[in-house]
């Protein structure tokens, strides 16, 4: 029983941790339409960037995500307004393309910098744990998982108490009637693409914490996170989390009671059972399509 205790308090933290990473992802796409096939990418580029400041000046990694947010930020923004607002009213198709194609010019640009070899950011508390009675519970994933929390909590405080918030919601549901009332859909649009790039510089740097991190591991984390807000149901971050604990608990038992081997082939699973219950996820919304002769 402890055991099993054990493995769900681990997958639940892990899939906290999940859902820090897929929720910039699912906020661009529920915003704008746009499947942000960079978004891993930047992931690693501000773990890489996390790294290099950790091991020049010694400082927390978990601090460094005050200077590693705005940077992020900063290049989100400047990736909307030079690439993605040149596609945005096309097919989603053209989004896609260009991102994959944005996703290996980042790669190539962090091997050129980083070289193709695995880095990992080492604080004092990386082999430390909390003892609650018999059950331990790694520092790390624990840190991890309170900042994800910290930055979900935020994001939803941003959306739902916030006139920028209302703005984000009504362009999302409403574009032409947000539009009408004086909302610019074009700085509204800017705005969520490099928020969403931001979540990725926290991120990016309690990533580079609990795994080790190169240039193409986001290869990795592409299909992790599209895995996940295609559960949780496209652009719903409350999905997005639902759907990230529930593949965490189940990749972490897999890992205990089966095989490590079958913990990422189960991660995938059990979004196929679910979609095939649920195609639009597990907290989408039901689109009717009716049939016009």
């Amino acid at each position: 029983m402890t055991l099993l205790v054990q493995t769900i308090l681990l997958g639940l933290l892990i899939g906290g941790v999940y859902a820090l990473f897929a929720s910039g992802l699912t906020l661009v796409f529920g915003v704008m339409g746009i499947v942000n096939v960079a978004h891993p990418a930047f992931l690693v580029l501000a773990g890489l960037f996390t790294y290099e400041l950790w091991s020049r000046l010694g400082i927390d990694p978990l601090l460094l995500t005050l200077v590693t947010t705005p940077v992020m930020f900063a290049l989100g923004w400047l990736v909307y307004k030079g690439l993605i607002a040149r596609v945005r009213s096309g097919p989603v198709s053209m989004s896609v393309v260009l991102t994959f194609g944005l996703a290996i010019a980042l790669e190539g640009a962090m091997g050129m910098t980083w070289g193709n070899r695995f880095f990992s950011v080492t604080p004092p508390y990386f082999n430390q744990s909390f003892h609650l009675g018999v059950l331990v519970l790694p520092k790390a994933q624990v840190f991890g998982c309170i900042a994800s929390v910290v930055v979900l909590l935020l994001l939803y405080l941003l959306l739902t108490r916030t006139w920028i918030g209302r703005a984000i919601r009504s362009a999302s549901e409403n574009p032409e009637g947000a539009y009408l009332v004086g909302i610019d859909i074009g700085t509204v649009a800017a705005l969520t693409f490099a928020i969403g790039a931001a979540t990725a510089g926290v991120g990016g740097s309690v990533m580079a914490i609990m795994y080790p991190i190169f240039p193409a591991s986001q290869y990795v984390w592409i299909s992790r996170t599209l895995g996940i807000i295609v559960l949780g149901g496209m652009g719903s971050l409350p999905g997005a989390v639902v759907g990230a604990l529930i593949l965490g608990a189940a990749e972490t038992l897999t890992a205990t009671y089966i095989s490590t081997q079958w913990a990422v082939v189960v991660f995938y699973l059990v979004i196929l059972v679910v979609l095939m219950v649920r195609p639009e996820g597990l907290m989408g919304a039901r689109v009717r399509k009716d049939v016009v002769a």
